[in-house]
Protein backbone atom coordinates (compact mmCIF):
# COMPACT_ATOMS: atom_id res chain seq x y z
CA UNK A 1 0.00 0.00 0.00
CA UNK A 2 1.84 3.38 -1.00
CA UNK A 3 0.51 6.62 -1.00
CA UNK A 4 2.60 10.18 -1.96
CA UNK A 5 2.74 12.20 0.88
CA UNK A 6 0.67 15.14 -0.38
CA UNK A 7 -2.09 12.51 -0.39
CA UNK A 8 -1.70 11.45 3.30
CA UNK A 9 -1.79 14.75 3.86
CA UNK A 10 -5.23 15.14 2.01
CA UNK A 11 -6.59 12.65 3.93
CA UNK A 12 -4.74 14.19 7.22
CA UNK A 13 -6.16 17.60 6.36
CA UNK A 14 -3.11 19.35 6.97
CA UNK A 15 0.00 20.90 4.65
CA UNK A 16 3.30 19.28 3.30
CA UNK A 17 6.80 21.01 3.82
CA UNK A 18 9.00 19.68 2.06
CA UNK A 19 8.81 17.20 -1.44
CA UNK A 20 5.36 16.16 -0.83
CA UNK A 21 5.56 13.66 -4.32
CA UNK A 22 7.76 11.00 -2.21
CA UNK A 23 5.87 8.25 -1.59
CA UNK A 24 5.41 6.22 2.08
CA UNK A 25 4.47 2.55 2.22
CA UNK A 26 5.23 1.75 5.83
CA UNK A 27 4.50 3.36 9.22
CA UNK A 28 6.65 3.57 11.94
CA UNK A 29 8.27 4.91 15.15
CA UNK A 30 10.22 8.06 14.81
CA UNK A 31 13.54 6.48 16.26
CA UNK A 32 12.90 2.99 13.89
CA UNK A 33 11.78 4.36 10.97
CA UNK A 34 13.58 3.79 7.44
CA UNK A 35 13.01 5.48 3.66
CA UNK A 36 9.64 5.13 3.19
CA UNK A 37 8.28 5.29 6.65
CA UNK A 38 5.97 7.95 7.66
CA UNK A 39 6.43 8.63 11.47
CA UNK A 40 5.03 11.12 13.91
CA UNK A 41 6.49 13.56 16.16
CA UNK A 42 3.86 14.26 19.38
CA UNK A 43 5.80 13.71 22.94
CA UNK A 44 8.62 16.33 22.66
CA UNK A 45 10.99 14.01 24.33
CA UNK A 46 11.43 12.64 21.05
CA UNK A 47 12.26 15.75 18.97
CA UNK A 48 15.78 14.48 18.36
CA UNK A 49 15.26 11.47 16.57
CA UNK A 50 13.71 13.76 13.98
CA UNK A 51 17.12 15.21 13.13
CA UNK A 52 18.53 11.80 12.92
CA UNK A 53 15.24 9.96 11.22
CA UNK A 54 15.53 7.94 7.84
CA UNK A 55 11.95 8.34 7.64
CA UNK A 56 10.35 9.62 4.31
CA UNK A 57 7.94 12.41 6.04
CA UNK A 58 7.36 12.44 9.70
CA UNK A 59 3.46 14.15 10.87
CA UNK A 60 3.87 17.23 13.44
CA UNK A 61 2.07 20.00 14.66
CA UNK A 62 1.22 22.92 13.14
CA UNK A 63 3.03 25.05 15.55
CA UNK A 64 6.31 22.78 15.70
CA UNK A 65 9.56 25.00 15.37
CA UNK A 66 12.39 22.57 14.62
CA UNK A 67 15.99 23.57 16.51
CA UNK A 68 18.21 21.55 13.51
CA UNK A 69 18.65 20.58 10.48
CA UNK A 70 17.00 17.60 8.91
CA UNK A 71 15.70 15.42 5.73
CA UNK A 72 11.90 14.62 6.27
CA UNK A 73 9.53 16.05 4.56
CA UNK A 74 6.83 17.20 7.38
CA UNK A 75 2.95 17.00 7.09
CA UNK A 76 1.67 19.24 9.58
CA UNK A 77 -1.75 18.79 11.57
CA UNK A 78 -3.30 20.46 14.40
CA UNK A 79 -2.66 16.99 16.59
CA UNK A 80 -0.05 14.87 15.43
CA UNK A 81 -1.35 11.69 17.91
CA UNK A 82 -4.93 11.93 16.54
CA UNK A 83 -3.70 11.97 12.98
CA UNK A 84 -1.49 9.37 13.09
CA UNK A 85 -3.85 7.08 15.18
CA UNK A 86 -6.49 7.65 12.14
CA UNK A 87 -3.70 6.37 9.45
CA UNK A 88 -3.13 3.50 12.06
CA UNK A 89 -7.23 2.99 11.77
CA UNK A 90 -7.01 3.32 7.87
CA UNK A 91 -4.26 0.73 7.55
CA UNK A 92 -5.78 -2.10 10.14
CA UNK A 93 -9.33 -1.54 8.14
CA UNK A 94 -6.97 -2.29 4.94
CA UNK A 95 -5.67 -5.90 6.57
CA UNK A 96 -8.94 -6.32 7.71
CA UNK A 97 -10.35 -6.16 4.48
CA UNK A 98 -8.71 -8.81 2.68
CA UNK A 99 -9.77 -11.41 5.52
CA UNK A 100 -13.39 -12.54 3.78
CA UNK A 101 -14.45 -16.10 3.25
CA UNK A 102 -15.03 -19.22 5.12
CA UNK A 103 -12.49 -21.24 6.38
CA UNK A 104 -13.09 -24.88 6.78
CA UNK A 105 -13.80 -26.57 9.07
CA UNK A 106 -15.92 -24.77 10.61
CA UNK A 107 -19.48 -24.42 12.34
CA UNK A 108 -23.04 -22.84 12.24
CA UNK A 109 -26.17 -23.80 13.58
CA UNK A 110 -29.55 -23.93 12.41
CA UNK A 111 -31.52 -20.50 11.69
CA UNK A 112 -28.30 -18.53 12.20
CA UNK A 113 -27.89 -16.19 9.53
CA UNK A 114 -24.80 -13.99 8.36
CA UNK A 115 -24.02 -10.65 6.74
CA UNK A 116 -22.25 -9.94 3.66
CA UNK A 117 -18.64 -9.72 3.52
CA UNK A 118 -17.98 -11.79 6.32
CA UNK A 119 -14.97 -13.89 7.71
CA UNK A 120 -15.29 -17.61 9.77
CA UNK A 121 -11.97 -18.88 10.85
CA UNK A 122 -11.19 -22.05 10.70
CA UNK A 123 -12.52 -24.25 13.83
CA UNK A 124 -14.98 -21.28 14.87
CA UNK A 125 -18.64 -22.04 16.23
CA UNK A 126 -21.59 -20.36 15.62
CA UNK A 127 -24.40 -21.87 17.28
CA UNK A 128 -28.42 -21.64 16.33
CA UNK A 129 -30.50 -18.74 15.68
CA UNK A 130 -27.91 -16.39 15.84
CA UNK A 131 -27.90 -12.99 13.51
CA UNK A 132 -24.35 -12.16 12.70
CA UNK A 133 -24.33 -8.69 10.61
CA UNK A 134 -22.17 -7.39 7.81
CA UNK A 135 -18.31 -7.59 7.47
CA UNK A 136 -18.29 -9.45 10.73
CA UNK A 137 -14.35 -10.74 11.55
CA UNK A 138 -14.54 -14.30 13.61
CA UNK A 139 -10.75 -15.64 14.13
CA UNK A 140 -10.16 -19.38 14.22
CA UNK A 141 -11.44 -21.44 17.52
CA UNK A 142 -13.65 -18.58 18.45
CA UNK A 143 -16.74 -19.72 20.02
CA UNK A 144 -20.66 -17.82 19.64
CA UNK A 145 -23.44 -19.13 21.72
CA UNK A 146 -26.92 -19.90 20.44
CA UNK A 147 -29.51 -16.86 20.36
CA UNK A 148 -26.43 -14.37 19.90
CA UNK A 149 -26.42 -10.87 17.86
CA UNK A 150 -23.62 -9.69 16.40
CA UNK A 151 -23.93 -5.77 14.80
CA UNK A 152 -21.89 -5.08 11.34
CA UNK A 153 -17.78 -4.20 11.25
CA UNK A 154 -17.32 -5.69 14.49
CA UNK A 155 -14.44 -8.15 14.94
CA UNK A 156 -13.99 -11.45 17.15
CA UNK A 157 -10.36 -12.58 17.73
CA UNK A 158 -8.90 -16.38 18.07
CA UNK A 159 -10.51 -18.17 20.91
CA UNK A 160 -13.02 -15.52 22.33
CA UNK A 161 -15.67 -16.92 23.89
CA UNK A 162 -19.46 -15.43 23.53
CA UNK A 163 -22.15 -16.97 25.65
CA UNK A 164 -25.85 -18.03 24.33
CA UNK A 165 -27.84 -14.70 24.77
CA UNK A 166 -25.30 -12.24 24.18
CA UNK A 167 -26.18 -8.86 21.94
CA UNK A 168 -23.10 -7.10 20.43
CA UNK A 169 -23.16 -3.99 19.03
CA UNK A 170 -21.51 -2.08 15.79
CA UNK A 171 -17.97 -1.81 15.29
CA UNK A 172 -16.94 -3.92 18.68
CA UNK A 173 -14.30 -5.35 18.92
CA UNK A 174 -13.69 -9.36 21.82
CA UNK A 175 -9.75 -9.71 22.01
CA UNK A 176 -8.49 -13.12 22.12
CA UNK A 177 -9.21 -15.20 25.19
CA UNK A 178 -11.79 -13.10 26.67
CA UNK A 179 -15.11 -14.51 27.91
CA UNK A 180 -18.35 -12.57 27.27
CA UNK A 181 -21.84 -14.10 29.52
CA UNK A 182 -20.17 -16.99 32.07
CA UNK A 183 -22.10 -17.15 34.85
CA UNK A 184 -22.32 -14.31 37.96
CA UNK A 185 -20.39 -15.38 40.73
CA UNK A 186 -23.67 -15.86 42.76
CA UNK A 187 -24.02 -18.85 45.86
CA UNK A 188 -26.84 -18.74 48.54
CA UNK A 189 -25.03 -20.05 52.07
CA UNK A 190 -27.04 -23.22 53.53
CA UNK A 191 -27.56 -24.14 56.96
CA UNK A 192 -24.83 -26.69 56.78
CA UNK A 193 -22.43 -24.27 55.50
CA UNK A 194 -22.50 -25.21 52.01
CA UNK A 195 -23.27 -22.92 49.44
CA UNK A 196 -25.66 -23.51 46.63
CA UNK A 197 -25.35 -21.69 42.99
CA UNK A 198 -27.59 -19.29 42.23
CA UNK A 199 -29.08 -19.94 38.19
CA UNK A 200 -27.53 -16.63 36.40
CA UNK A 201 -30.24 -16.52 33.81
CA UNK A 202 -29.86 -12.73 32.30
CA UNK A 203 -27.20 -11.78 29.75
CA UNK A 204 -24.89 -9.37 28.17
CA UNK A 205 -24.89 -6.25 26.03
CA UNK A 206 -22.03 -4.48 24.48
CA UNK A 207 -23.62 -1.17 22.71
CA UNK A 208 -21.38 -0.40 19.89
CA UNK A 209 -18.01 0.72 19.66
CA UNK A 210 -16.91 -0.86 22.96
CA UNK A 211 -13.62 -2.86 22.99
CA UNK A 212 -12.97 -5.95 25.35
CA UNK A 213 -9.24 -6.68 26.03
CA UNK A 214 -7.60 -10.08 25.79
CA UNK A 215 -8.86 -12.59 29.01
CA UNK A 216 -11.10 -9.96 29.75
CA UNK A 217 -14.07 -11.52 31.44
CA UNK A 218 -17.58 -10.01 31.68
CA UNK A 219 -20.28 -11.92 33.98
CA UNK A 220 -24.14 -12.34 32.34
CA UNK A 221 -26.59 -10.31 34.67
CA UNK A 222 -27.80 -12.98 37.67
CA UNK A 223 -31.43 -11.32 35.72
CA UNK A 224 -31.64 -8.61 32.98
CA UNK A 225 -28.21 -7.57 31.56
CA UNK A 226 -24.91 -6.46 32.27
CA UNK A 227 -24.19 -3.69 29.99
CA UNK A 228 -21.08 -2.41 28.48
CA UNK A 229 -22.14 1.06 27.13
CA UNK A 230 -21.19 2.54 23.95
CA UNK A 231 -17.43 3.49 23.47
CA UNK A 232 -16.84 1.75 26.74
CA UNK A 233 -12.86 0.09 26.59
CA UNK A 234 -11.59 -2.64 28.62
CA UNK A 235 -8.00 -3.49 29.22
CA UNK A 236 -6.48 -6.78 29.34
CA UNK A 237 -7.37 -9.28 32.13
CA UNK A 238 -10.54 -7.37 33.73
CA UNK A 239 -12.65 -8.87 35.85
CA UNK A 240 -16.63 -7.46 35.51
CA UNK A 241 -19.42 -8.84 37.85
CA UNK A 242 -23.40 -9.78 37.06
CA UNK A 243 -25.42 -6.61 36.72
CA UNK A 244 -22.77 -4.22 36.40
CA UNK A 245 -23.05 -1.43 34.39
CA UNK A 246 -20.66 0.56 32.60
CA UNK A 247 -20.77 4.11 31.41
CA UNK A 248 -20.15 5.46 27.77
CA UNK A 249 -16.99 5.99 26.76
CA UNK A 250 -15.14 4.83 30.18
CA UNK A 251 -12.10 3.35 30.26
CA UNK A 252 -10.95 0.51 32.35
CA UNK A 253 -7.29 -0.51 32.45
CA UNK A 254 -5.41 -4.35 33.61
CA UNK A 255 -6.65 -5.80 36.42
CA UNK A 256 -8.87 -3.60 37.72
CA UNK A 257 -12.22 -5.12 39.11
CA UNK A 258 -15.85 -4.30 39.30
CA UNK A 259 -17.91 -6.11 42.35
CA UNK A 260 -21.82 -6.88 41.10
CA UNK A 261 -24.31 -4.59 40.57
CA UNK A 262 -22.33 -1.85 40.41
CA UNK A 263 -22.90 1.28 38.23
CA UNK A 264 -20.22 2.62 36.53
CA UNK A 265 -21.38 6.56 35.13
CA UNK A 266 -20.30 7.69 31.89
CA UNK A 267 -16.17 8.94 30.93
CA UNK A 268 -14.86 7.97 33.87
CA UNK A 269 -11.19 6.51 33.64
CA UNK A 270 -10.10 3.72 36.13
CA UNK A 271 -6.71 2.62 36.69
CA UNK A 272 -4.98 -0.31 37.03
CA UNK A 273 -5.72 -3.13 39.65
CA UNK A 274 -8.51 -0.66 41.02
CA UNK A 275 -10.87 -2.86 43.59
CA UNK A 276 -14.98 -1.41 43.39
CA UNK A 277 -16.93 -3.15 45.58
CA UNK A 278 -20.59 -3.87 44.31
CA UNK A 279 -24.27 -1.96 44.48
CA UNK A 280 -22.16 0.60 44.29
CA UNK A 281 -22.88 4.26 42.59
CA UNK A 282 -20.07 6.25 40.63
CA UNK A 283 -20.85 9.25 39.27
CA UNK A 284 -19.68 10.78 35.48
CA UNK A 285 -16.31 11.60 34.92
CA UNK A 286 -14.62 9.83 38.10
CA UNK A 287 -11.29 9.04 37.73
CA UNK A 288 -9.51 6.52 39.94
CA UNK A 289 -5.80 6.18 40.36
CA UNK A 290 -3.93 2.59 40.55
CA UNK A 291 -4.49 0.09 43.02
CA UNK A 292 -7.44 2.19 44.48
CA UNK A 293 -10.38 0.47 46.61
CA UNK A 294 -13.68 1.81 46.14
CA UNK A 295 -15.77 0.73 49.10
CA UNK A 296 -18.45 3.84 48.62
CA UNK A 297 -20.71 5.05 46.28
CA UNK A 298 -19.28 8.82 44.44
CA UNK A 299 -22.17 10.84 43.64
CA UNK A 300 -20.48 14.46 42.81
CA UNK A 301 -18.69 14.40 39.22
CA UNK A 302 -15.91 14.59 38.62
CA UNK A 303 -13.45 13.68 41.18
CA UNK A 304 -10.42 11.88 41.25
CA UNK A 305 -9.56 9.55 43.98
CA UNK A 306 -6.73 7.50 44.94
CA UNK A 307 -5.74 5.22 47.52
CA UNK A 308 -7.60 2.51 49.40
CA UNK A 309 -10.14 3.62 50.44
CA UNK A 310 -9.85 6.14 47.58
CA UNK A 311 -10.07 9.93 48.79
CA UNK A 312 -8.94 12.95 47.45
CA UNK A 313 -5.53 12.63 44.27
CA UNK A 314 -3.87 15.62 45.80
CA UNK A 315 -4.53 14.72 49.37
CA UNK A 316 -3.02 11.32 48.58
CA UNK A 317 0.08 11.94 47.35
CA UNK A 318 0.37 14.67 50.50
CA UNK A 319 -0.79 11.56 52.96
CA UNK A 320 2.13 9.38 50.99
CA UNK A 321 4.56 11.88 51.64
CA UNK A 322 3.88 11.90 55.38
CA UNK A 323 3.83 8.07 55.18
CA UNK A 324 7.40 8.46 53.78
CA UNK A 325 8.90 10.37 56.24
CA UNK A 326 7.54 8.58 58.93
CA UNK A 327 10.67 6.73 60.45
CA UNK A 328 12.27 10.76 60.67
CA UNK A 329 9.20 12.04 61.87
CA UNK A 330 9.58 9.32 65.02
CA UNK A 331 13.24 10.36 65.56
CA UNK A 332 12.52 13.70 65.85
CA UNK A 333 9.73 13.21 68.23
CA UNK A 334 11.27 11.07 70.26
CA UNK A 335 14.53 13.38 70.67
CA UNK A 336 12.01 16.14 71.01
CA UNK A 337 10.53 14.15 74.08
CA UNK A 338 14.01 13.21 75.32
CA UNK A 339 14.98 17.47 75.42
CA UNK A 340 11.58 18.21 77.16
CA UNK A 341 12.43 15.63 79.78
CA UNK A 342 15.33 16.31 80.45
CA UNK A 343 14.39 20.08 80.87
CA UNK A 344 11.99 19.05 83.41
CA UNK A 345 14.42 17.26 85.22
CA UNK A 346 16.83 20.19 85.24
CA UNK A 347 14.05 22.60 86.22
CA UNK A 348 13.18 20.26 89.93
Amino acid sequence: MEFTIEQIAGMLKGSVEGNGSLVVNKLAKIEEATVGCLAFLSNQKYEPYLYTTEATAVIVGKDFEPKKNYTATLIRVDNPYLAFTVLLEQYQQFLMAAKVGIEQPSFIGDNSTTGSNIFRGAFSYIGSNCKIGNNVKIYPQAYIGDNVTIGDNTVIYAGAKIYSDIVIGNRCVVHAGAVIGSDGFGFAPQPDGSYRPIPQVGNVILEDDVCIGANTVVDCATMGSTIIRQGAKLDNLIQIAHNVEIGKHTVIAAQAGISGSTKIGNYCVIAGQVGIVGHLQIADKTSFGAQSGVSKSIQKEGLKLQGSPAFDYKDNLRSLAVFRNLPQLQKRLEELEEKILTLSINEK
